[in-house]
């Protein structure tokens, strides 16, 4: 197991399994400078044997959001309001979609709130789990403000049209079970939470890497392009899969009628 630790994301990796958690509970661990360039980093610093991401936050959040002090700040600091606004937007934006678009398979481990822009962080991974404490809303208007940081491309995705209108329109703080039921939460767990999640992700972790990276681009590019178009880079990607260490192993399973041992090749 190895762990880094620095004030804003401890990284930790074990059986390649690599958690990233957001270290400020002071602020809910809110999206501060310090904690995006530390969430950059982490994912920068992947290595080949990685095979799942986590991302967590410490303290009881997930993550409350943007950094709205660091706006004031720049504004008393002479910056003007669109300076301002855009600097530490853009920011967080550009943290929320280096999640979207990594390359691993990725779990929110969401054990408290995860609201506004953390909700949007929480969208960008591919997989939420939630304890019966998690939470998660996209409350911008009681800021009076409109949705940022990719929720607006991110959420329709997930819950269709009508429903992301609501959810933005009411600012609601869903629920583990509301957020079931709308399609924000993968799974809920409520008995053993630690276990059950550690068992879930182990499932992911555990299962042919090079294919469910592979998976996730094409599920990725299926949004926008034809079926055909679609069919042509399964095909494509399946070929290469059939070179893999991975699916040899899989049909060797098969035939032998065990479960397969993946090396992650």
């Amino acid at each position: 197991m190895t762990e880094e630790t620095d004030n804003a994301v401890i990284v930790s990796q074990e059986g390649g399994i690599a958690t990233l958690t957001l270290n400020r509970p002071d602020v809910r661990n809110a999206l501060t400078t310090d904690v995006t360039a530390g969430v950059r980093d982490a994912l920068d610093s992947l290595d080949d044997d990685t095979r799942c991401v986590i991302l967590e936050g410490a303290g009881g959040a997930f993550c409350a959001g943007g950094d709205v002090n660091a706006m004031l700040q720049l504004r008393a600091d002479e910056w003007t309001t669109d300076e301002a606004v855009r600097h530490v937007i853009n920011d967080t934006a550009d943290v929320v979609k280096r999640v979207y678009d990594c390359e691993y398979p990725t779990v929110a481990k969401i054990d408290g709130p995860a609201v506004g822009a953390g909700g949007a962080l929480a969208l960008a991974c591919d997989v939420r789990v939630f304890s019966a404490e998690g939470q998660i809303g996209f409350n911008f208007e009681q800021l009076g403000l409109a949705i940022d940081s990719g929720v607006s491309y991110l959420l329709p995705r997930e819950v269709g049209a009508g429903v992301a209108k609501e959810l933005v329109y009411t600012g609601e703080i869903l629920d583990a079970e509301r957020a079931a039921d709308v399609g924000l939460a993968n799974r809920v767990f409520e008995e053993d939470f630690e276990a059950e999640f550690d068992a879930f992700v182990e499932t992911i972790a555990s299962g042919p890497t090079a294919a469910l990276r592979t998976s996730k681009r094409l599920l990725r590019r299926g949004f926008e392009v034809s079926l055909d178009t679609a069919i042509e880079h399964e095909a494509a990607a399946q070929g290469a899969m059939f070179e893999t260490d991975d699916h040899e192993e899989g049909i060797d399973a098969f035939l032998e009628h065990r479960d397969p041992e993946f090396g992650g090749r």
